[in-house]
């Protein structure tokens, strides 16, 4: 499991309004893009610099395919990062204020004190 490579996922997307809409409408399709294509560019390289040894694991790539957000939470990907990104994606199906954010909490409200490590 890489936590790097998990919030590595979460942090491209959620700067890129178009693979936020794709993830939204194809996740499965869009993380198997990504791990073939982003996977292992090297972040805030301006040459084609690239590893060859990144990819998620099976549960990584279910969770993410399937926007399982608590998952991810409890494999350690960065809670902000989660957030932000299915903000983005889900907040607008949700006509109450801060209607994601209450369904976000509520989904992890199960988790309980110390919380996953998130340190990569």
């Amino acid at each position: 499991m890489s936590k790097y490579l998990l919030d590595k996922f979460l942090f491209t997307v959620d700067r890129d309004p178009d693979l936020v809409e794709r993830y939204r409408t194809d996740p499965r399709g869009t993380v198997e893009w990504w791990e073939a294509e982003r996977a292992n560019v090297i972040l805030n390289c301006h040459v084609d610099e690239r590893s060859t040894w990144l990819r998620f694991d099976d549960a990584e790539r279910e969770a993410l395919a399937t926007h399982d957000y608590p998952t991810l939470f409890s494999m350690g990907a960065h809670p902000f990062l989660t957030l932000t990104l299915f903000i983005a994606m889900f907040e607008r199906d949700h006509d109450e204020p801060l209607g994601f954010q209450l369904a976000y909490a509520k989904a992890l409200e199960h988790f309980s004190l110390p919380y996953p490590d998130i340190a990569t």
